[in-house]
This record gives C-alpha cells, structure tokens and sequence, in this order.
C-alpha cells in the first residue's frame, strides 16, 4: 500500500517559472505516493481577508498550471479545500487542545507580522495566528506520512507532528506523524535581481509565450563591468547566468566562454530564452487541452469527492475518539 503525501498552494494568481522546480518534484512523487494536492484557498484569506478576490477564478488558474506541467487527476486528488469541510471541522477540535505559545512561537508567524504589518496589513486576527493549525488539519485530515516542503516550512511539519502526538496522547492514536519531505528547490531571482514575486512584477509566468520569454530575459541584469562584447565576464554577478545554471544543460560552457569575454551578453540571453522556451512549450501545449469547457471543473470536482472521503473516514475516528 502506498504511502500518502499532502501539499497544496494558495490561489493567488498564475504560477511561474520559480514554482516549476516544486512543481516538478510534486510530479515525480506521484509515481510512488497515493498524492493529495489542495488548493488552499481557505489560507488565502489568512493574509488577504480585506482584498475583494475571485478565489473561484484563481483556484480555476492554479488548477490549470497543476494539469499542464503534468499532475494526473488518475493518481492524484486535486481539489479546493473549501469544498473538502472536514478540514474546518478537524482545526475547529486541534484549537480546543493546541496551547497558543505553540503557535506564537512558528517562525514565519512574526516574521510575516511584521514584514505584511509594515506593509499596511492589520495581521492581528486569529486566522492568521491560527493558520498553523488549519495547516496541520490539511495534513492530519488525510493521515498524511509526509509533506514536500521547502527548508522555511519544517517548523509547519514539526507543529503537525507536536498536534498529531498530543491528540493520539489525550484521546487515542488516530494520526500518524507527518515526515518533512525536504526538496532542494533552487531559488531564482525576479529578473530585476530581487526577489521573484507577482507584485515585483519581474516573474517569468508559467503560460509565457515564446515573445514574453524573451522579453522578459532581455530585462535580465547582467555584468555591470561588462561594457563590450568581448570583455570578460563575471558570470556570479549576472542574473542571466543563474538560470543558465537551472534551464542550459552545457552551463559550464557558458560560463567558461563568458569569462573569456567570447559569448555576449545579447547571444548569452537569446540563448537562454530558447532553452525556458524548450522547457514551457510542452506545458502551453497542455493547457490548451485541459481549458477546453468543463475539464477543469471536472477534475476539481471528483478529486474533491475523493479528498471527502478519506476525510470524512478520519473524522469518524475523531468524532468517536473525543466522544462525540
């Protein structure tokens, strides 16, 4: 019997290229986990409760990236959380036992506090203190063995472990305890050299055309010092040369002619975009099967069906361990 993964993605809009790598990896694991992948919307709010958003329309558009990089709704249930309830009601009974010093003491919680604060958002609600633990209820619900996470998102895992480990401890085991499964996903930079993010506006977008792909890398910074063509080059400086490291297979040939001052800057980035164009076709190509009428809503719909009931087998567990 195979072994069961959960993760899922908030809906905030198109992915890019800098969610391929675990994206990439959630393919892979589904050859040898039964695979769960949620779209949180129910987290979105967390962060964004003030915003008048179409969590229906994104929930639509991260559910179409999912299918065109290659999750298959005939191993893996994709679904929305909000239409799995169960998930609310598992939070609603970890929150009656969780004491608030395990959740006050998640790192990213005072981080984000005061980095979104400083943006102008008022995060002093409970939903965002207590998203943590509607996190653990995503993992529990399904009795998840491990979760495919990023190195931030470990202390998230160990809290679901900490909640699965009490509630076995005061009621009865019903949870086994969630392992990280670490990737090593490769950090891309915006092609502004900051932070790639959707509001820096300097991401490359998953759907991207063969044009906006290159436009995009012509935005690349490259070698400040590097004036003429056949000046050498400082490939560590240059955002063009990190994702030479990820998309060109013959980087070290790049690399080596650059510092020679024998591969330009203009031919270094025409490069680049053929090799980002390689990788994203097949995807385009995909998505133009999956947004034909209805299949979207199909798939969301009877992987919700099968996320409900798995979940509600759980809850039957819970509700009977507790006493109701």
């Amino acid at each position: 019997m195979k072994k069961r993964i959960l993760s899922g993605m908030r809906p905030t809009g198109s992915l890019h290229i800098g969610h391929l790598s675990v994206l990439q990896n959630w393919v892979a694991l589904q050859k040898e986990y039964e695979c769960y992948f949620a779209i949180v919307d129910w987290h979105a709010l967390t962060t964004a409760y003030e915003d008048k958003i179409s969590l229906g329309d994104l929930s639509r558009e991260i559910a179409l990236d999912w299918l065109s990089v290659g999750i298959e709704p005939e191993k893996s249930s994709i679904f929305i959380q909000s239409q799995v309830k169960e998930h609310a009601e598992l939070h609603l009974l970890f929150s009656m036992f969780t004491p608030i010093s395990w959740l006050e003491r998640v790192p990213t919680y005072k981080d984000q506090l005061q980095q979104l604060g400083a943006e102008g958002k008022d995060l002093h609600t409970y939903g965002f203190l207590g998203y943590p633990l509607l996190q653990a209820a995503d993992i529990l619900i399904y009795k998840a063995n491990a979760v495919p996470v990023g190195e931030d998102q470990v202390p998230h895992i160990e809290l679901s472990r900490e909640v699965a480990r009490r509630f076995n401890h005061l009621y009865e085991s019903v949870f086994p305890e969630p392992q990280a499964l670490i990737g090593k996903v490769p950090l891309l930079p915006g092609v502004d050299g900051r932070k790639m993010s959707k509001s820096y506006n300097n991401t490359i977008s998953l759907t991207a055309s063969t044009d906006e792909i290159g436009y995009r890398v012509r935005q690349m910074i490259t070698d400040p010092q590097r004036i003429r063509k056949d000046d050498p080059g400082h490939p560590e400086v240059c955002v063009v040369h990190k994702f030479h490291a990820i998309y060109t297979p013959d980087v070290g040939r790049i690399e080596e002619e650059c510092r020679a001052g024998k591969f330009g800057c203009v031919a270094c980035k025409k490069y680049l975009t053929e090799n980002i164009d390689q990788v994203l076709a097949p995807y385009r190509e995909r998505r133009k099967v999956w947004e034909e009428d209805g299949k979207v809503e199909k798939v969301l719909l009877e992987g919700a069906e099968k996320a409900r009931i798995t979940a509600a087998k759980t809850m039957d567990e819970v509700r009977k361990a507790m006493g109701f």
